[in-house]
């Protein structure tokens, strides 16, 4: 009875390992399921739901590389510095749910770079945001410093540079003066390039503009000369030629009167149209030639016209309302409009003066001068206070009470909060500005000491922004800066043909391995070759669940745990093998086989795990994923081997063409036992 339940319970045992084994497969392979609907007409997806993951090796994705400027870093704390870049890099992209990410260093001819994998993401940009350059986090306060002065040797170096630039114009001007070609001399001293490509030539110029000093010298002048003295401007030294000179159009020289009302463009009077249209017609029967600038300072509402006068200097087609300009331009010298009516209100205006426009085509040497604004950068108006997101501890997310936008807020570490404390102590009734990634976010007033060492920056972020920045700043600061320095997007077609290649390898070897342990094992052979493929289907799936990301690093650490499945299926055969030659039962041999072969099972894998986690602790993101199949296939290898193979064996047991034909189990003649 007790060997008839034995033998029921190991039957059930393998019933039940074969359904869950097929249960399994279908996750592994959908494609089963999926040929079952398209059969049937049915869909059923429950088996669709979880796919492999795959690396970039595999499926494609961006590959990022950034050279790290370490100029700063002393050369015996260099690697530990990329390593830092390298540990904050894997964290920011790990925020982002990217799976199994490879960040390696490398070093070649002396430059150090960062090199980033990440699988599945297709979009570069989206992959650089990911990244992102260091969120620099500053606190600043106003900068009340008064300007430097220039120091005495700055001030030396300026004129001897603009010495020597002067002179250089002059031996230029010098030149031209004795004949030689103007476009020659452009390409012999002019230091701008653009210049250089034109051959000088800056276009047309008019009397007022950019070039209005240049314009001045041009007028003394006539077309083809060039200009005998060296022009000196603000930045440069120039010398000029008139390489043409033409008419565009007219400009008038006018005063006008203006009296606005209420409802008029840019007026603050409370006139009304009427009283202000009575106001102008009143001034009309008045106004002279002579009278009219002094009728425009005492009634116009022009703002200054009571210095100006009205002067509206001169302006060509363009400059004015159409409805002044109509009037201006078709009146004759030294007379005065009847009242008009602009957006701004109702005008007169005195002509005084009409000339067609002038324009000068100039070629120009341009010499660069070196100026005290070149020398001394533009003052601040924040000063940094030395407080940065190095010094933060913590962010997070919060949602302001009063309007409900998201916000960060940061707690700083003890160093912060000191000197957090001491920033807002020293501008009480100030304000302090936060900046990220040098621009101003948040400038609020401080209106006492903040010494709990927390702050918030209030933005016009979204909750997505909000929480982007939150990570990052988390993740913390770079320990040097980095600079990317290639981009690129990775298909799939080489890990396509990888994976068809390993697959081919692999089925090949699995092949051969089926053939060996048939031939020589017989039996156990062929329900090792079945126990296999189950071990491979739960590892599989437990590839799927996890998830692993899969690499041909990850499939090599997979096969190779394949190989040890068949190495304790060996040691086990071996071991009963040697019980049966020795006559013993064929229970017991199997029962020693398993127990003899487990110690020795057990201490190679055990080695083998423990070389994993070692891999897997130091290793690279590569070496990782190798590890992490290894160790996976390892551990499933001995359950497989020690469970699933002994149940299969045990079903052997209870039959009398089996259990009494020991061929079957690769062993000869059974031997006699003595008496």
């Amino acid at each position: 009875m007790s060997s008839m339940k034995r033998t029921t319970k190991v039957r059930l045992t393998v019933v039940l390992i074969l359904v869950l084994a097929i249960f399994l497969g279908l996750f592994d392979f959908p494609q089963v399921v999926n040929w079952f609907n398209q059969k049937t007409g049915l869909e059923v997806t429950f088996f669709n739901k979880i796919p492999f993951k795959l690396g970039l090796d595999l499926q494609g994705g961006t590959q990022l590389t950034y050279e790290a400027d370490l100029k700063q870093i002393k050369d015996a704390e260099k690697s530990d510095a990329m390593e830092g870049v390298r540990d904050v890099i894997e964290r920011r992209v790990n925020a982002f749910g990217v799976a199994e990410p490879i960040v390696q260093i490398n070093k070649a001819q002396g430059n150090w770079r960062i090199i980033v994998e990440l699988a599945g993401v297709k979009d570069v940009k989206e992959a650089i945001k990911m990244i992102g350059e260091t969120p620099l986090l500053e606190f600043k306060e106003m900068n009340l410093d008064p300007k430097r002065e220039m120091t005495a040797v700055e001030k030396k170096d300026m004129e001897a540079y603009n010495k020597a630039a002067k002179a250089k114009a002059e031996k230029a001007l010098s030149a031209s003066k004795k004949g030689q070609d103007f476009n020659s001399l452009v390409q012999e001293y002019t230091e701008n390039t653009d210049q250089k490509s034109s051959n000088g030539d800056i276009g047309w110029i008019k009397e007022k503009g950019a070039y209005a000093a240049l314009y001045a010298k041009a007028k003394e002048i006539g077309k083809g000369d060039v200009y005998s003295k060296v022009i000196e401007l603000p930045g440069s030294y120039n010398v000029i030629m008139v390489t043409d000179k033409r008419e565009d159009g007219t400009e008038v020289k006018a005063n006008h009167i203006l009296i606005c009302y209420k409802g008029a463009t840019r007026c603050d009077k409370e006139t009304t149209k009427e009283d202000a249209l009575k106001q102008i017609q009143d001034l009309k029967t008045k106004a002279t030639v002579e009278n009219f600038i002094s009728l425009a300072k005492k009634n116009s509402t022009e703002p200054g016209a009571d210095t100006s006068g009205g002067d509206l200097g001169w302006f060509a087609k363009g400059q004015m309302v159409k409805e002044f300009e109509d009037v201006v331009f078709s009146m004759p010298k030294e007379t005065i409009s009847d009242v008009i009516e602009t957006e701004f209100g109702y005008h007169l205006i005195l002509k005084q003066d009409e000339r067609p426009v002038v324009e000068y085509r100039i070629s120009q040497v341009y010499i660069d001068k070196k100026t005290e604004a070149e020398v001394l950068p533009p003052q601040e108006d924040w000063k940094s206070t030395g407080l940065t997101g190095k010094q933060l501890s913590s962010s997070s997310i919060q949602f302001s009470q009063q309007t409900s936008l998201p916000l960060v807020a940061l707690k700083f570490n003890d160093e912060g909060k000191k000197l957090f404390g001491e920033i807002t102590e020293r501008n009480v009734n100030k304000q302090v500005a936060i900046f990220l990634d040098g621009e101003v976010i948040s400038a609020p007033r401080v209106n006492e000491a903040i010494k709990d060492g927390e702050a918030v920056i209030e933005g016009d972020f979204t909750v997505t922004e909000a929480k982007t920045l939150s990570q990052r700043l988390n993740a913390g600061a770079l320990p040097v800066p980095i600079e990317l320095i290639s981009q690129q997007t990775i298909g799939a077609s080489l890990g396509g043909e990888s994976v068809a290649l390993s697959m081919k390898a692999g089925l090949i070897g699995f092949l051969l391995v089926i053939l060996l342990m048939i031939l020589y094992y017989r039996l156990p052979g062929v329900l090792s070759v079945i126990t296999l493929s189950i071990y491979a289907i739960i590892v599989l799936f437990i590839f799927k669940a996890v998830p692993v990301t899969m690499t041909l690093a990850g499939i090599a650490g997979f096969i190779l745990s394949v190989g040890m499945a068949v190495d304790a299926n060996v040691l086990i055969f071996e071991r009963m093998k040697e019980e049966l030659k020795l006559g013993k039962p064929l229970g017991t041999s199997i029962e020693e086989g398993f127990k003899r072969a487990w110690p020795s099972i057990r201490d190679g894998n055990t080695t083998t795990i423990i070389t994993c986690i070692i891999l897997f602790w130091f290793g690279s993101s590569t070496i990782k994923g190798f590890a992490l199949t290894l160790t996976i296939g390892v551990l499933i290898s001995m359950f497989s081997a020690i469970v699933i193979a002994k149940q299969f064996m045990l079903l052997t047991l209870r039959n009398k063409s089996t259990e009494s034909n020991h061929w079957l189990f690769g062993v000869g003649k059974k031997k006699e036992t003595k008496e």
